[in-house]
């Protein structure tokens, strides 16, 4: 009890003044905790600005085409949200009539729906008594109590959960929940947290211990799998280039991309002309080959970074359709893509 009640007051005098925090629409709530997994606010605020604009309700959203919808994804990355986003639309202004679950429970149901994205969505608009957990809560809750057990462990999931539902005001649900987020994203930050005017520091396990820096715990994830990532970019004669949509279930889903080749190694242009001399796209084509990037281009991914090289070839015609090179910015690219096409300046 006094552990929110102080929670609470703190957030009263220095929470941030959000759009989200004005409102307990739940499609607001729900778009503003989707486009925050994973995305700090600083980074998400002008994309939730961008979705409300287009999308003010959960029918327009709806009705939007999928390619539009992860167009204005473009740059915060993690792109199945946004195609879960576009499907949640979809089922609850048809299935529900524009309605969304009003409980935990059937919030879960949702795709892309987890248990911390229905409780925001419980608690803020329905008063339900539900904790959520998240990076900022697992921080707060590890360092105070001391818990050592690893957050992305199912023992931590469920240890954690359980802490924070007992700790969570039943009176208050919605304010407690909001202010444990905030005050593990702006003050038991990651890094350099403001310990010496914390309302906790007195009772601080990690702080009276000299944890801060080694709590919460997390088990180290495989290391990241290291690609070499070849893109073809296409500039013939009559400003053509191609574009292609990536199918299946991996990275960039539904998104465009140049013609792709990968490689085992990273090779040099001679070693790479030779490569690709009988590439489909290539057959009986004249071309001029030259890299583009000097240094090569290390993307990180979660489960692997991608050593990327771009490689423009002038050709005479192209043997496929092609789009106009004035028309590349319309489509919905990965940011790596987005970054090369902003940098090259297509005409």
């Amino acid at each position: 009890m006094i552990f929110s009640k102080t929670l609470t007051h703190w957030y009263s005098n220095n929470k941030r003044n959000l759009p989200w925090r004005e409102t307990n629409n739940p499609y607001y709530i729900w778009l503003s905790e989707i486009i925050l997994q994973q995305t700090q606010v600083k980074q998400g605020l002008p994309y939730y600005d961008a979705f409300v604009t287009k999308y003010p309700t959960v029918f327009d959203l709806a009705k939007a085409n999928e390619s539009d919808v992860l167009k204005l994804w473009q740059g915060l990355g993690y792109y199945s949200r946004a195609r879960n986003l576009h499907a949640t639309a979809k089922h609850v202004a048809k299935a529900l009539k524009g309605k969304f679950p009003n409980n935990h429970k059937d919030l879960l149901k949702l795709k892309g729906v987890g248990d911390y994205t229905a409780s925001a969505v419980a608690s803020i608009c329905f008063n339900e008594v539900a904790a959520v957990v998240d990076g900022n809560v697992y921080r707060v809750l590890s360092r105070y109590f001391g818990i050592d057990t690893p957050i992305n462990s199912s023992k931590g999931a469920k240890e954690f959960k359980l802490l924070a539902q007992e700790l969570i005001d039943k009176q208050y649900p919605a304010e407690f929940n909001q202010a444990i987020m905030e005050f593990g994203a702006t003050q038991c930050k990651p890094k350099n947290p403001y310990c010496h005017i914390c309302p906790f520091n007195q009772g601080c396990i990690a702080l009276n211990t000299n944890r801060i820096s080694e709590l919460p715990v997390k088990i180290k994830s495989a290391k990241a799998k290291k690609k070499h990532f070849n893109f073809l970019v296409f500039i013939s004669e009559d400003e053509k280039t191609i574009l292609q949509k990536r199918e299946g279930k991996g990275i960039w889903q539904s998104l465009y991309q140049f013609p792709l080749i990968e490689t085992d190694k990273n090779m040099d242009a001679e070693s790479f002309k030779k490569h690709i001399e009988n590439e489909d796209l290539l057959k009986d084509v004249s071309f001029d080959l030259s890299l583009y990037n000097k240094d090569v281009i290390v993307h990180k991914l979660s489960h692997q970074h991608l050593y990327t090289k771009f490689w423009i070839l002038n050709v005479n015609r192209l043997t496929v359709e092609g789009i106009s090179t004035r028309d590349i910015r319309n489509y919905a690219v990965p940011i790596l893509i987005g970054n090369f096409i902003e940098s090259f300046n297509f005409q």
